[in-house]
């Protein structure tokens, strides 16, 4: 079952019906009966009102015509009752349905999260958070409304139909058939309403992503907008999309106001026509007046649901088109994913061997220069390998495979001698700590971010990984120390904080592999040089790649490998790799060319504080 942790894909759920609506059904499905209960009270409330026309239709003729008035109270009593236990029906409808709709909404809603969970990066590169968002809240909403109300609509238009058709057969066939001459022409203008309105819903709720897209950016991006003052500019863009967003809904406003009044009016004109030849049925005699009465009263059984076909099918139009957009989160493959046979990695055998052999990577959806093209590497058990190279050369994308965040091509990347597509996922990324140049912490305290991967971790834990790092001791100058909440994304904190933090939550972790991408770009030389301090134990018998633009963080590696255009220009250790000149050697001299320059200025005598060669 989706929402009771089924991860919906092509296999492990079955082949899911062809219909939008059935390939969503099987979150309905343990809840069935809910919906069953409302239907059956739907058809008892529909069946107690069609009561009401038989005791109209006796109490003019017997009552007011036949002046039995005797029957009166017999038929008021009746009136009360029938209004006492169509409330009831009522009631248990609406609450069931309503329980239906929200259940279903619940596992969807569950479901969708998990298959966020279970995407790999390669998703989210291609995904804007506001279209994401919008999904699990308008678009959800939306499917929840047509289950609550919608599909109880369709229900009660059927009902209202069939049993009505029926009694009013049983009074009068002929005011009947005339009462359904304009019928066929309504179907055809619900069918042409449907096929003009359900393209449009689509297209507003793709309009309504792309505005919550650019609200989300715009408020992540805030500090960047007002350092280039670019408010307007973001004005204009906002107001751009916010107009195409209200044509978009007066095009459907325009749809409405064209076909649900002519809906109604084909209703009406049933009335008019059954008010001409009923009245001239009641002046030849033929008919009575309490039939014509109780006949116009049943009537409403049909021009009442045909009136509201527009809000039923507005409503599904809108449903449809929110439950394609779930479904292409629902059904979208996961790319890195556990395969058939997939191995538990035991983290009491984890040796931490890492190789790469012969590795090729292209991003989906990128053409040209691979990412990473026919790289070979061995970095046995507590080695430490750092890379080296400009912005775009493979360095992230060289380590993001070994937690598999993305698949190569070709080639194969081996933990403890087996492919990591061997290894479950989970069990694999158990033993990587990875630290993102990017830092991110979540709206909580301190204590649970450092503890976010070991949830079981107790303070003095967190504290000695914090220690490692430099971190103890503006944590604890903090007014709650470690229950200090940070802000959205940890701006309470500054960056080389917000780093320390992250690295003390990948120690934390204990992992037998360590990925540093360039976790000590936000903090300043000193604090730099007090946490390669630090990590030096911490690194001890840990597998671990550095990434670094600074020299001074990659000297002590067992092998360094400097990478341009996604391969191996150059691989050694500092000391050989200076010797050899090339790439690595002109960083090199960069880097302290422009510090030796800096110390010149200040007076300082040149060479002081560099890296041994």
């Amino acid at each position: 079952m989706p929402g009771d942790g089924c991860r919906w894909s092509d296999e492990g759920c079955g082949a899911p019906p062809m219909s939008v609506y059935g390939k969503l059904r099987a979150f309905c499905l343990p809840n069935r009966w809910t919906l069953y209960v409302s239907v059956v009270m739907l058809a008892l409330l529909t069946a107690t009102n069609l009561v009401v026309p038989y005791l109209t239709k006796t109490l003019i003729n017997t009552v007011l015509k036949g002046h039995h008035w005797q029957v009166l109270w017999p038929i008021v009593v009746a009136l009360l009752c029938l209004a006492a236990i169509g409330g009831l029906f009522n009631f248990v409808q609406s609450y069931y349905s309503g329980l239906f709709g929200q259940r279903a909404t619940f596992r969807l809603r569950q479901a969708l999260y998990a298959r966020l969970q279970s995407h790999g990066f390669e998703y989210y590169d291609r995904e804007h958070t506001g279209n994401l968002m919008q999904r699990l809240t308008g678009d959800v909403e939306a499917w929840r409304m047509y289950l609550s109300q919608g599909l109880i609509s369709g229900y009660n238009f059927i009902f209202n139909v069939c049993f009505g058709l029926i009694v009013m057969f049983t009074l009068d066939w002929r005011l009947t058939l005339l009462t359904l001459i304009f019928m066929p022409l309504l179907g055809f203008v619900v069918i042409r309403f449907d096929q003009r309105v359900r393209p449009v819903y689509t297209r507003i709720r793709q309009a309504m992503s792309q505005l919550q897209t650019v609200v989300q950016e715009n408020i992540m991006g805030v500090r960047a907008v007002k350092s280039f003052a670019r408010e307007d500019h973001e004005l204009q863009k906002f107001r751009e999309i916010n107009t195409e967003y209200g044509r978009r809904n007066l095009v459907a406003g325009y749809y409405q106001a064209s076909y649900i009044p002519f809906m109604q009016l084909l209703g009406n004109l049933s009335a008019v026509v059954l008010l001409w030849y009923g009245g001239t049925q009641v002046v030849d005699g033929h008919v009575s007046v309490g039939a014509v009465v109780a006949f116009f009263g049943l009537l409403g059984y049909l021009t009442g649901p045909t009136q509201q076909l527009g809000f039923l099918v507005n409503l599904y139009a809108q449903s449809n088109a929110a439950e394609e957009r779930l479904l292409e989160i629902l059904e979208t493959p996961d790319i890195v994913r556990d395969r058939p046979g997939a191995v538990e990695l035991a983290p009491d055998r984890v040796r931490g061997h890492v190789r790469f052999d012969g590795v090729t990577l292209h991003y989906p959806g990128m053409r040209g220069t691979p990412a990473l093209a026919d790289v070979t590497l061995d970095a046995p058990p507590g080695a430490v390998i750092a890379l080296l190279g400009p912005t775009g050369s493979g360095k992230s994308s060289l380590v993001g495979l070994i937690p598999r965040f993305y698949e190569c091509q070709q080639g194969r990347v081996l933990v403890d001698g087996r492919d990591v597509r061997e290894w479950t996922v989970h069990s694999l990324r158990r033993q990587v700590g990875v630290v993102f140049g990017e830092t991110f912490l979540f709206s909580a305290s301190i204590f649970e971010n450092i503890a976010y991967g070991r949830r079981d971790a107790t303070l003095e834990e967190v504290r000695r990984a914090a220690r490692m790092v430099q971190a103890d001791n503006f944590i604890s100058d903090l007014p709650d120390g470690y229950d200090t909440v940070v802000g959205e994304r940890g701006l309470g904190l500054s960056g080389g904080q917000r780093q320390r933090v992250a690295i003390a939550r990948a120690l934390l972790y204990d992992p037998r592999v360590l990925i540093l991408d360039d976790a000590t770009s936000s903090v300043d030389l000193e604090t730099e040089y007090e946490i390669q301090q630090a990590l030096q134990s911490a690194m001890a018998g840990r597998t671990t790649f550095i990434i670094a633009h600074r020299l001074s963080s990659l000297r002590r590696a067992d092998e360094i490998l400097v990478l341009d255009g996604g391969r191996i220009a150059q691989r050694g250790r500092h000391e050989d790799l200076l010797s050899r000149g090339g790439m690595y050697r002109a960083i090199y001299d960069i880097q302290f060319r422009d510090a030796d320059t800096l110390r010149l200025r200040s007076g300082a005598p040149q060479g002081v504080g560099r890296v041994g060669t």
